[in-house]
């Protein structure tokens, strides 16, 4: 064994170790089902948005998102990136205080199914996102444990399946262990880790090439002999690919913004945040780090096509450029704590993920519906099953033939929720005269539109899902609304969540 392979093993185990002991020191803190799914509303807004962001960003953002770059694909990577930051902004400024004090209101709700629940008074509406929830979960999990095999086989030279079942041994024991406190603890160390190795490794690339001119003139170049096919052909056509970037592409990659306003796994954190006063230094934070986050990605992308001459990836390891240039930047130990950063962006994403599917199941299901009389200890027992039981599904959904793009199975996940759960969250908190039946059939219809919208292609159909997915919600819930009544003291409810203090 050499010296640098030493050197990035014991970076991975320092890290790996550090999450797991942070999972077991929140289990003492964790004694009730509130203490597990939102750390009893007590967590501060620093902790908070980093949390959010690392469980939003997911390992696409250091594999996938550069990927794409590497490969030319910059316009659609600038619009997707655009998209997501004007989507996080909203989401903070629009979504997070009237969520937080609407699930208060309604029930002291702790689960997204359960404020729909709350909030129209129908078991319908619950059941149908608890179902959605499971579904699209299990894909987006999928996309972080296959994001851990990569990273494993990409430094490690280890089998694909062994490099993921790792990662999902160490995300299994600090979910099942800590609940919510140690998953918002350990994104806010990943969140840390990820904006700090794109600080660094952006700033060291920059000028390991001569500065911003000179490496900006590189990447042109590079560009350049890509296209004339100068490297070889997989390189060609994948550059030849991706320069065809009309507006319909722009307008599918923009559209990525509306997938955070129904994400359970983000928007759980403003209903678990200390105080509505506390939510405006979170959004603060959350947004300088994903715009710094997404210029990393930009440049260890771009640059990347550069800097690893002469041993360029072709269009099946694109994905592993951050890796492989921390490798090629720095000495073994340091690029090990740097590519812990893809690690932290595939667990961060998973755990949150898993936690919310956790909650769903225990309480919306189990409790509601299966033994209404579970105590405290039961609930978190199947919340614990819950999260392993998804992860070995998701785990099994990774072994099957042309699953393993992070991308897009991150896009399909992220059209799912944010085309259903995100019409409904913003028509529950604004529009008093939502009813259940609109609110259910919009669910419905919109999954439906984004499941079969996913599966044909060609004209119309080639812009992504999530927006005629959203189109379609809202308009079914608005009209199917407008011939239906709602519950009785539903609306007297709304006017007062809407006349609670901030």
């Amino acid at each position: 064994m050499t010296l640098q392979t030493i050197g990035k093993i014991c970076a991975f185990a320092l890290y790996l170790g550090f999450m797991v002991y942070i999972g077991f020191r929140s289990s003492k803190k964790t004694n009730n089902a509130k203490d597990f799914f939102l750390g009893g509303r007590g967590i501060g807004p620093w902790v908070t948005a980093l949390s959010a962001e690392a469980s939003d960003s997911s390992a696409w953002l250091l594999m996938g998102l550069p990927g794409l770059c590497y490969l030319g694909g910059l316009k659609e990577t600038f619009w997707t990136a655009l998209g997501l930051i004007v989507g996080t902004y909203l989401n903070w400024l629009l979504v997070a205080k009237p969520l937080r004090k609407c699930s208060i209101a309604y029930g002291d709700s702790i689960t997204i199914p359960g404020f729909f629940k709350n909030r129209f008074k129908s078991e319908r509406c619950n059941i149908i996102s608890v179902i959605l929830i499971v579904f699209f979960f299990t894909i987006y999990t999928a996309s972080g444990i296959v994001a851990c095999g990569k990273l494993f086989r990409s430094v490690f030279g280890l089998n694909y399946t062994v490099g993921m079942v790792i990662g999902l041994i160490v995300i299994l024991s600090y979910t099942i262990l800590g609940g919510y406190r140690a998953v918002c603890t350990t994104d806010f160390v990943q969140g840390a880790l990820i904006f700090i190795a794109f600080v660094v490794a952006g700033t060291v690339a920059i000028f390991a090439l001569g500065g911003p001119a000179s490496a900006i003139e590189s990447a042109k170049d590079f560009s350049v002999k890509a296209l004339s096919g100068e490297f070889n052909e997989d390189i060609k056509k994948a550059f030849v690919a991706n320069q065809s970037f009309s507006a319909k592409s722009a307008i599918s990659a923009f559209s990525w913004c509306l997938g955070y306003f129904g994400m359970p796994h983000i928007i759980i954190r403003f209903m678990g945040i200390r105080s509505n006063e506390e939510i405006k230094t979170a959004r603060r934070v959350g947004i300088i780090w994903m715009i710094i986050a997404y210029i990393g990605a930009f440049i260890i992308g771009s640059l990347g096509t550069v800097y690893l001459l002469p041993n360029l990836l072709d269009a099946g390891t694109s994905e592993t450029v951050f890796s492989e240039t921390m490798l090629k930047m720095f000495p073994s130990f340091i690029a090990g704590i740097f590519l812990c950063a893809i690690l932290a962006a595939s667990m961060s994403t998973a755990d949150s993920q898993l936690l919310a599917v956790a909650s769903t199941v225990s309480l919306d299901l189990y409790k509601a519906k299966i033994n209404k009389n579970a105590d405290e200890k039961k609930v978190l027992l199947v919340s614990r099953i819950t999260v392993f039981a998804v992860a070995i599904v998701a785990f099994g959904l990774c072994l099957l033939p042309n699953n393993n793009s992070i991308f897009g199975l991150v896009s399909y996940a992220w059209a799912g929720f944010g085309a259903t759960f995100g019409a409904i969250i913003f028509l529950a908190l604004f529009w008093k005269k939502c009813t259940a039946d609109g609110a259910s059939l919009g669910l419905l219809v919109g999954f439906i539109t984004v499941v079969v919208w996913h599966n044909l292609h060609g004209g119309i159909f080639d812009i992504y899902e999530i927006l005629p997915g959203f189109i379609a919600t809202l308009v079914v819930a608005v009209i199917v609304s407008l011939f239906t009544k709602t519950k009785e003291g539903v609306e007297e409810k709304f006017v007062e969540y809407k006349n609670m203090a901030d």
